[in-house]
């Protein structure tokens, strides 16, 4: 066996354990759905998530940040959590897309693409700048500063569909199965 196969049989491995962690602990990628904060909108208390319902399939990340004695650096704090709120969310996500992908590219190849999770994470950095603030809340009483931002999944595809660097194989697959990995993501949390 060459090192290239076995490189490919213990990433497989790895893969297969790291879904299997994701999947006990899917509740890893959204906060308690309470964080009990009296006056707060709904998405503070409900925290960091992917959504799929009638405005579509969403990436939502909330940060905050604490008084720092400068309002603007307070806000762009908060902004800069929840944006990394959203990455890591779609991080989740991205990684249960690639071991559906890798999953299927075994069933119908020997080897695996060695270069797919470089892919995935280019892809993932160029659409992390498609999260938008939808909107912030300051809690009066402690000052904090708390920040909304959201991912629609179509800025995902978008991106897929646009990349030359991504194999014309993974991006197939994500553009057909985005919604139905997505959506059983959204579910497991």
């Amino acid at each position: 066996m060459n090192n290239i196969e076995q490189i490919s049989k213990a990433r497989f491995l790895l893969i297969g354990i790291m879904f299997a962690v994701l999947a006990a602990c899917s509740g890893a990628t959204k906060l308690p759905g309470d964080l009990g904060i009296k006056g707060a909108p709904d998405w503070v208390n409900q925290g960091s998530q992917a959504v799929s319902d009638k405005k579509g399939r969403l990436i939502q990340g909330v940060g905050s940040a604490p008084s720092l004695g400068d309002q603007s650096l307070q806000v762009a704090t908060a902004d800069n959590r929840a944006r990394a709120e959203v990455a890591r969310v779609l991080s989740v996500y991205m990684d249960a897309a690639l071991n559906d992908y890798m999953a299927s590219a075994a069933q119908q190849q020997a080897g695996a693409d060695l270069s797919v999770q470089q892919q995935i994470n280019s892809v993932s950095q160029v659409v992390l700048n498609g999260a938008k603030i939808i909107n912030r809340w300051k809690d009066k009483r402690t000052n904090m500063v708390y920040a909304f931002a959201e991912l629609d999944l179509e800025r995902v595809k978008d991106v897929v569909s646009a990349n030359q660097k991504m194999s014309d194989d993974l991006k197939r697959y994500m553009l057909q199965h985005s919604d139905a990995v997505f959506d059983d993501f959204a579910g497991a949390q």
